[in-house]
């Protein structure tokens, strides 16, 4: 079975990716190498390195390689930052991601269901 959607949530410090088609789904967490608990900018210091946030963005990256169609959502800024990499660093990953949206805080289950209905709405789930 081939799961060829994929949703991303990621915050400064996680991210959930949950592969998935219409039946079925797998999901894992990735957590940031930064030892900062909040990487803003404040005083013209960054709490968390860029290097921080390159590994990061790379091994979300990394998890959907094989997706057909992506959708990244979160709560703030660092979904846009994302998205940025991906165009800089992973073209062929970034033109997979059909919609950057903001979502909050879902549970797993709340988040496929906003995934695949996103999808469906788009015009197909494969």
């Amino acid at each position: 079975m081939s799961l060829n959607n994929a949703v991303v949530w990621l915050d400064h410090v996680k991210a959930h990716v949950i592969h998935f088609d219409k039946d079925a789904a797998e999901s894992e967490s990735l957590k940031t190498h930064s030892t900062h608990p909040h990487p803003h900018v404040k005083h013209g210091d960054s709490h968390a390195s860029e290097d921080d946030n390159t590994r990061f963005y790379n091994e979300i990256a990394a998890t959907l390689k094989d997706s057909q169609q992506i959708l990244v959502v979160g709560p703030a800024g660092e979904k846009t930052a994302f998205m940025k990499h991906l165009t800089a660093n992973a073209t062929a990953i970034a033109d997979k991601v059909k919609a950057v949206e903001t979502v909050d805080h879902p549970s797993d289950s709340q988040l496929l269901s906003f995934a695949r209905q996103h999808f469906i709405s788009a015009g197909g789930l494969q």
